[in-house]
């Protein structure tokens, strides 16, 4: 996980300090054109992917035997991450994730989960590491369609428009 030693949390138009003993202070409102334009790459990158998980489980998964869009994407964000462009995961909301390794990490992860059940569309927070600027971001994935259930059978009774997951992003702030 980040061990960053400054964080900007922005939740509900809010936003605050912490230091790495979470201790709150009040920042300045002004707005970093720098972190606005990485988070409008989160929304170019979030709409690419959750449109190509759609439309490759509507076209090319029909069973439990076809390849989980969400197996597809994982190598995909590996592969993303290996060229350094960002990082992104996908983390489970559920508390019974399908995969151990999509389970939310201590830190940033987890209070972005608990503010996406909560019901917030997107939680983010700027980091600092290694004197680098980080964007981490999340998404919330409903439960779009019915194949969902192909493979994970114990989404059947979530509400339409619930997180189930989300996508989570680290993308350097570039000025």
């Amino acid at each position: 996980m980040l061990s960053a030693t400054l964080s900007i949390v922005v939740a509900s138009g809010s936003a605050q300090t912490t230091d790495q003993a979470k201790q709150p202070q009040q920042a300045s409102g002004a707005k970093n054109p720098a972190v606005e334009r990485a988070r409008r790459e989160v929304r170019l990158l979030d709409d690419i992917y959750k449109t190509a998980i759609v439309l490759i489980t509507t076209h090319y998964v029909d069973d439990k035997d076809s390849l989980p869009a969400g197996s597809a994407f994982k190598a995909l964000f590996e592969t993303v991450a290996k060229k350094g462009w960002h990082e992104v995961r996908l983390l489970d909301a559920t508390g019974d994730p399908y995969e151990p390794s999509n389970a939310p990490k201590d830190g940033f992860e987890k209070r972005a989960i608990e503010k996406l059940l909560a019901g917030q569309a997107t939680y983010d927070e700027v980091s600092t590491e290694g004197g680098k600027q980080y964007l981490l971001a999340a998404t919330a994935i409903p439960v779009v369609m019915d194949k969902c259930v192909l493979c994970h059978s114990h989404y059947k009774d979530v509400p339409a428009g619930k997180a189930i997951g989300a996508i989570g992003y680290k993308l350097p702030i570039l000025d």
